[in-house]
Protein backbone atom coordinates (compact mmCIF):
# COMPACT_ATOMS: atom_id res chain seq x y z
CA UNK A 1 0.00 0.00 0.00
CA UNK A 2 2.83 2.36 0.83
CA UNK A 3 4.39 1.68 -2.55
CA UNK A 4 1.13 2.51 -4.38
CA UNK A 5 0.77 5.71 -2.35
CA UNK A 6 4.30 6.72 -3.22
CA UNK A 7 3.59 6.12 -6.93
CA UNK A 8 0.43 8.21 -6.74
CA UNK A 9 2.32 10.96 -4.96
CA UNK A 10 5.10 10.79 -7.54
CA UNK A 11 2.55 11.06 -10.36
CA UNK A 12 0.89 14.08 -8.76
CA UNK A 13 4.27 15.65 -8.12
CA UNK A 14 5.32 15.24 -11.75
CA UNK A 15 2.00 16.67 -12.92
CA UNK A 16 2.36 19.67 -10.64
CA UNK A 17 5.80 20.37 -12.01
CA UNK A 18 4.66 20.15 -15.63
CA UNK A 19 4.89 23.57 -17.22
CA UNK A 20 3.34 24.96 -20.39
CA UNK A 21 4.29 27.84 -22.58
CA UNK A 22 2.29 29.90 -25.00
CA UNK A 23 2.14 28.17 -28.37
CA UNK A 24 2.49 24.61 -27.05
CA UNK A 25 0.18 21.98 -28.57
CA UNK A 26 -1.16 19.82 -25.73
CA UNK A 27 -3.30 16.69 -25.54
CA UNK A 28 -6.04 16.39 -22.95
CA UNK A 29 -9.36 14.80 -22.04
CA UNK A 30 -12.68 16.66 -22.08
CA UNK A 31 -14.24 16.68 -18.61
CA UNK A 32 -16.72 19.54 -18.95
CA UNK A 33 -18.86 20.80 -21.84
CA UNK A 34 -21.11 23.82 -22.27
CA UNK A 35 -21.72 26.13 -25.20
CA UNK A 36 -19.72 28.82 -23.36
CA UNK A 37 -16.62 26.78 -22.53
CA UNK A 38 -15.04 23.33 -22.52
CA UNK A 39 -12.89 22.08 -19.63
CA UNK A 40 -9.87 19.90 -20.38
CA UNK A 41 -7.99 17.60 -18.00
CA UNK A 42 -4.33 18.02 -18.95
CA UNK A 43 -3.08 15.67 -16.25
CA UNK A 44 -1.43 18.75 -14.82
CA UNK A 45 -1.53 21.19 -11.91
CA UNK A 46 -4.44 23.10 -13.48
CA UNK A 47 -7.31 22.39 -15.85
CA UNK A 48 -7.41 23.78 -19.37
CA UNK A 49 -10.24 26.07 -20.40
CA UNK A 50 -11.41 26.65 -23.98
CA UNK A 51 -13.82 29.55 -24.37
CA UNK A 52 -16.46 29.61 -27.08
CA UNK A 53 -14.64 32.00 -29.39
CA UNK A 54 -11.62 29.68 -29.36
CA UNK A 55 -13.49 26.49 -30.20
CA UNK A 56 -13.79 26.81 -33.97
CA UNK A 57 -13.61 29.20 -36.90
CA UNK A 58 -17.03 27.94 -37.93
CA UNK A 59 -19.62 30.51 -36.75
CA UNK A 60 -22.28 27.81 -36.52
CA UNK A 61 -20.20 25.55 -34.29
CA UNK A 62 -21.81 24.05 -31.16
CA UNK A 63 -19.70 22.51 -28.41
CA UNK A 64 -22.54 20.34 -27.08
CA UNK A 65 -23.15 18.89 -30.55
CA UNK A 66 -19.53 18.31 -31.52
CA UNK A 67 -17.75 17.26 -28.32
CA UNK A 68 -18.16 14.28 -25.98
CA UNK A 69 -17.10 13.66 -22.39
CA UNK A 70 -13.91 11.63 -22.28
CA UNK A 71 -12.89 12.69 -25.78
CA UNK A 72 -9.15 13.11 -26.28
CA UNK A 73 -8.37 16.33 -28.10
CA UNK A 74 -5.49 18.62 -28.96
CA UNK A 75 -5.40 22.32 -28.08
CA UNK A 76 -2.95 25.19 -28.29
CA UNK A 77 -1.84 27.04 -25.17
CA UNK A 78 -2.79 30.72 -25.27
CA UNK A 79 -1.81 31.46 -21.67
CA UNK A 80 -0.33 29.34 -18.87
CA UNK A 81 -2.53 31.26 -16.38
CA UNK A 82 -5.75 33.07 -17.19
CA UNK A 83 -5.68 34.83 -13.81
CA UNK A 84 -8.00 32.27 -12.25
CA UNK A 85 -5.57 29.40 -12.04
CA UNK A 86 -6.59 27.88 -15.37
CA UNK A 87 -4.56 27.19 -18.49
CA UNK A 88 -6.19 29.08 -21.35
CA UNK A 89 -6.42 26.97 -24.51
CA UNK A 90 -7.63 27.21 -28.08
CA UNK A 91 -9.00 24.42 -30.24
CA UNK A 92 -9.13 26.52 -33.39
CA UNK A 93 -5.49 27.62 -33.07
CA UNK A 94 -4.47 23.97 -32.74
CA UNK A 95 -6.68 23.17 -35.72
CA UNK A 96 -5.09 25.93 -37.71
CA UNK A 97 -1.67 24.50 -36.89
CA UNK A 98 -2.56 20.86 -37.61
CA UNK A 99 -5.46 21.06 -40.05
CA UNK A 100 -3.59 22.73 -42.89
CA UNK A 101 -1.26 19.73 -43.00
CA UNK A 102 -4.22 17.34 -42.85
CA UNK A 103 -5.99 19.16 -45.66
CA UNK A 104 -2.86 19.19 -47.79
CA UNK A 105 -2.65 15.41 -47.32
CA UNK A 106 -6.29 15.05 -48.32
CA UNK A 107 -5.64 17.11 -51.44
CA UNK A 108 -2.58 15.04 -52.36
CA UNK A 109 -4.44 11.74 -51.83
CA UNK A 110 -7.64 12.96 -53.59
CA UNK A 111 -9.64 11.98 -50.53
CA UNK A 112 -13.33 12.83 -50.60
CA UNK A 113 -14.53 14.72 -47.53
CA UNK A 114 -17.96 15.97 -46.43
CA UNK A 115 -18.53 19.65 -45.67
CA UNK A 116 -21.63 21.63 -44.77
CA UNK A 117 -22.42 24.83 -46.64
CA UNK A 118 -22.66 27.73 -44.19
CA UNK A 119 -23.39 30.71 -46.40
CA UNK A 120 -23.78 31.87 -49.97
CA UNK A 121 -21.44 34.59 -51.21
CA UNK A 122 -20.71 36.22 -54.52
CA UNK A 123 -19.54 33.58 -56.96
CA UNK A 124 -20.03 30.55 -54.73
CA UNK A 125 -20.60 29.23 -51.22
CA UNK A 126 -18.62 28.94 -47.98
CA UNK A 127 -18.03 25.68 -46.11
CA UNK A 128 -15.69 24.61 -43.30
CA UNK A 129 -13.32 21.65 -43.05
CA UNK A 130 -11.50 20.92 -39.79
CA UNK A 131 -12.47 24.38 -38.59
CA UNK A 132 -10.97 26.18 -41.58
CA UNK A 133 -13.07 28.35 -43.86
CA UNK A 134 -13.17 27.15 -47.44
CA UNK A 135 -14.72 28.32 -50.69
CA UNK A 136 -16.62 26.37 -53.35
CA UNK A 137 -16.95 28.27 -56.67
CA UNK A 138 -20.47 28.18 -58.14
CA UNK A 139 -19.20 26.21 -61.14
CA UNK A 140 -17.73 23.55 -58.81
CA UNK A 141 -20.70 22.92 -56.51
CA UNK A 142 -22.24 20.22 -58.66
CA UNK A 143 -22.13 18.68 -62.13
CA UNK A 144 -25.35 20.63 -62.74
CA UNK A 145 -25.55 24.39 -62.78
CA UNK A 146 -26.81 25.77 -59.45
CA UNK A 147 -28.73 28.95 -60.12
CA UNK A 148 -29.89 29.67 -56.56
CA UNK A 149 -26.80 29.58 -54.35
CA UNK A 150 -28.86 30.36 -51.26
CA UNK A 151 -30.65 27.02 -51.69
CA UNK A 152 -27.37 25.22 -50.92
CA UNK A 153 -27.00 26.70 -47.41
CA UNK A 154 -27.23 23.98 -44.76
CA UNK A 155 -26.60 21.12 -47.18
CA UNK A 156 -23.82 18.57 -46.79
CA UNK A 157 -21.64 18.15 -49.86
CA UNK A 158 -19.07 15.51 -50.78
CA UNK A 159 -16.06 17.41 -52.11
CA UNK A 160 -12.40 17.19 -53.05
CA UNK A 161 -9.83 19.62 -51.67
CA UNK A 162 -8.47 21.37 -54.78
CA UNK A 163 -6.35 24.19 -53.33
CA UNK A 164 -4.52 24.60 -50.01
CA UNK A 165 -2.52 27.78 -49.36
CA UNK A 166 -1.85 28.38 -45.68
CA UNK A 167 0.08 31.62 -46.23
CA UNK A 168 -2.81 33.19 -48.11
CA UNK A 169 -5.36 31.46 -45.86
CA UNK A 170 -6.94 30.05 -49.01
CA UNK A 171 -8.83 26.75 -49.07
CA UNK A 172 -10.89 25.68 -52.10
CA UNK A 173 -13.20 22.69 -52.58
CA UNK A 174 -14.91 21.09 -55.57
CA UNK A 175 -18.04 18.96 -55.53
CA UNK A 176 -18.30 18.80 -59.33
CA UNK A 177 -15.67 16.11 -59.85
CA UNK A 178 -17.15 13.99 -57.06
CA UNK A 179 -20.61 14.33 -58.61
CA UNK A 180 -19.32 13.47 -62.09
CA UNK A 181 -17.49 10.41 -60.79
CA UNK A 182 -20.62 9.25 -58.94
CA UNK A 183 -22.62 9.58 -62.15
CA UNK A 184 -19.96 7.70 -64.11
CA UNK A 185 -20.09 4.85 -61.61
CA UNK A 186 -23.89 4.78 -61.68
CA UNK A 187 -23.88 4.76 -65.49
CA UNK A 188 -21.28 2.00 -65.59
CA UNK A 189 -23.33 -0.08 -63.15
CA UNK A 190 -26.50 0.47 -65.19
CA UNK A 191 -24.76 -0.50 -68.43
CA UNK A 192 -23.27 -3.61 -66.80
CA UNK A 193 -26.78 -4.66 -65.76
CA UNK A 194 -28.06 -4.46 -69.34
CA UNK A 195 -28.46 -7.86 -71.00
CA UNK A 196 -28.04 -8.24 -74.78
CA UNK A 197 -31.31 -9.38 -76.31
CA UNK A 198 -33.42 -7.34 -73.90
CA UNK A 199 -35.91 -4.88 -75.35
CA UNK A 200 -35.70 -1.38 -73.87
CA UNK A 201 -37.63 1.84 -74.36
CA UNK A 202 -36.29 5.36 -74.76
CA UNK A 203 -36.57 8.72 -76.46
CA UNK A 204 -34.53 9.79 -79.48
CA UNK A 205 -32.27 12.58 -78.19
CA UNK A 206 -30.15 13.31 -81.26
CA UNK A 207 -29.85 12.40 -84.93
CA UNK A 208 -26.50 11.83 -86.64
CA UNK A 209 -25.70 10.83 -90.25
CA UNK A 210 -24.70 7.37 -89.01
CA UNK A 211 -27.63 6.75 -86.67
CA UNK A 212 -29.75 7.94 -83.75
CA UNK A 213 -28.91 8.24 -80.06
CA UNK A 214 -31.64 7.15 -77.66
CA UNK A 215 -31.89 8.31 -74.03
CA UNK A 216 -32.48 5.20 -71.92
CA UNK A 217 -32.56 7.09 -68.61
CA UNK A 218 -30.09 7.17 -65.75
CA UNK A 219 -27.51 8.98 -67.85
CA UNK A 220 -27.30 6.09 -70.33
CA UNK A 221 -27.68 6.56 -74.09
CA UNK A 222 -27.68 3.92 -76.79
CA UNK A 223 -26.90 4.16 -80.50
CA UNK A 224 -29.15 2.76 -83.21
CA UNK A 225 -26.94 2.55 -86.29
CA UNK A 226 -28.65 3.53 -89.52
CA UNK A 227 -28.40 -0.09 -90.69
CA UNK A 228 -30.37 -1.19 -87.60
CA UNK A 229 -33.28 1.22 -87.93
CA UNK A 230 -35.42 -0.70 -90.41
CA UNK A 231 -35.44 -3.96 -92.36
CA UNK A 232 -35.59 -2.05 -95.63
CA UNK A 233 -32.66 0.08 -96.77
CA UNK A 234 -33.07 3.79 -95.94
CA UNK A 235 -31.16 6.78 -97.27
CA UNK A 236 -31.19 8.83 -94.07
CA UNK A 237 -32.14 8.44 -90.43
CA UNK A 238 -34.77 11.19 -90.72
CA UNK A 239 -36.82 9.00 -93.08
CA UNK A 240 -37.85 6.97 -90.04
CA UNK A 241 -36.83 8.69 -86.81
CA UNK A 242 -37.01 12.20 -85.38
CA UNK A 243 -35.81 13.81 -82.13
CA UNK A 244 -38.37 13.21 -79.40
CA UNK A 245 -39.72 9.94 -80.86
CA UNK A 246 -40.39 7.20 -78.34
CA UNK A 247 -38.91 3.92 -79.57
CA UNK A 248 -38.48 0.31 -78.53
CA UNK A 249 -35.19 -1.32 -79.42
CA UNK A 250 -33.27 -4.50 -78.69
CA UNK A 251 -29.89 -4.37 -76.96
CA UNK A 252 -27.28 -5.86 -79.31
CA UNK A 253 -24.24 -5.43 -77.05
CA UNK A 254 -22.64 -3.23 -74.39
CA UNK A 255 -19.03 -3.50 -75.53
CA UNK A 256 -16.60 -0.96 -74.02
CA UNK A 257 -19.44 0.62 -72.03
CA UNK A 258 -21.28 1.63 -75.22
CA UNK A 259 -24.83 0.45 -75.77
CA UNK A 260 -25.71 -0.68 -79.30
CA UNK A 261 -29.41 -0.92 -80.12
CA UNK A 262 -31.54 -2.24 -82.98
CA UNK A 263 -35.13 -1.62 -84.06
CA UNK A 264 -34.58 -3.87 -87.05
CA UNK A 265 -33.88 -6.85 -84.77
CA UNK A 266 -37.33 -6.49 -83.23
CA UNK A 267 -38.92 -6.37 -86.68
CA UNK A 268 -36.95 -9.46 -87.73
CA UNK A 269 -38.11 -11.30 -84.62
CA UNK A 270 -41.69 -10.33 -85.33
CA UNK A 271 -41.51 -11.08 -89.07
CA UNK A 272 -42.29 -14.84 -88.86
CA UNK A 273 -45.24 -14.20 -86.58
CA UNK A 274 -46.52 -11.43 -88.86
CA UNK A 275 -46.12 -13.67 -91.89
CA UNK A 276 -48.02 -16.46 -90.14
CA UNK A 277 -50.77 -14.04 -89.13
CA UNK A 278 -51.06 -12.67 -92.65
CA UNK A 279 -51.23 -16.22 -94.02
CA UNK A 280 -53.93 -17.09 -91.49
CA UNK A 281 -55.98 -14.03 -92.46
CA UNK A 282 -55.57 -14.84 -96.15
CA UNK A 283 -56.71 -18.41 -95.50
CA UNK A 284 -59.78 -17.14 -93.69
CA UNK A 285 -60.60 -14.87 -96.62
CA UNK A 286 -60.17 -17.76 -99.07
CA UNK A 287 -62.43 -19.94 -96.97
CA UNK A 288 -65.06 -17.22 -96.89
CA UNK A 289 -64.75 -16.77 -100.64
CA UNK A 290 -65.02 -20.54 -101.25
CA UNK A 291 -68.12 -20.74 -99.09
CA UNK A 292 -69.68 -17.83 -100.97
CA UNK A 293 -68.93 -19.45 -104.31
CA UNK A 294 -70.37 -22.74 -103.14
CA UNK A 295 -73.50 -21.13 -101.77
CA UNK A 296 -73.97 -19.06 -104.90
CA UNK A 297 -73.65 -22.09 -107.17
CA UNK A 298 -76.11 -24.13 -105.17
CA UNK A 299 -78.73 -21.39 -105.28
CA UNK A 300 -78.25 -20.98 -109.00
CA UNK A 301 -78.74 -24.65 -109.54
CA UNK A 302 -81.91 -24.61 -107.49
CA UNK A 303 -83.42 -21.63 -109.27
CA UNK A 304 -82.57 -23.08 -112.65
CA UNK A 305 -84.98 -25.98 -112.10
CA UNK A 306 -87.85 -23.85 -110.91
CA UNK A 307 -90.57 -23.08 -113.52
CA UNK A 308 -92.61 -19.96 -113.01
Amino acid sequence: MATESMKDFEHELNASMKSYEEGDIVLGTIIGISDDEVTIDLDSYAPGIVRHDEMSNDPGFSATENFKYGQRIRAKVLSADDGKGNILLSFKEAENTLSWDHLQNKKDSHEIITVRVREAVKGGVVAYAEGIRGFIPASQISADYVENLQSMVGKDLAVLVTEVDREKNRLVFSGREVDLERRREEREHRVNMMVPGTIVSGKVESIQPYGAFVDLGGGVSGLIHISQIAMKRIGSVEEVLHVGDEVNAKILNTDNGKVSLSIRAIEEDEAPAKAAEEERQQQEELEKYSDNVSIGTSLGDLLKNIKL
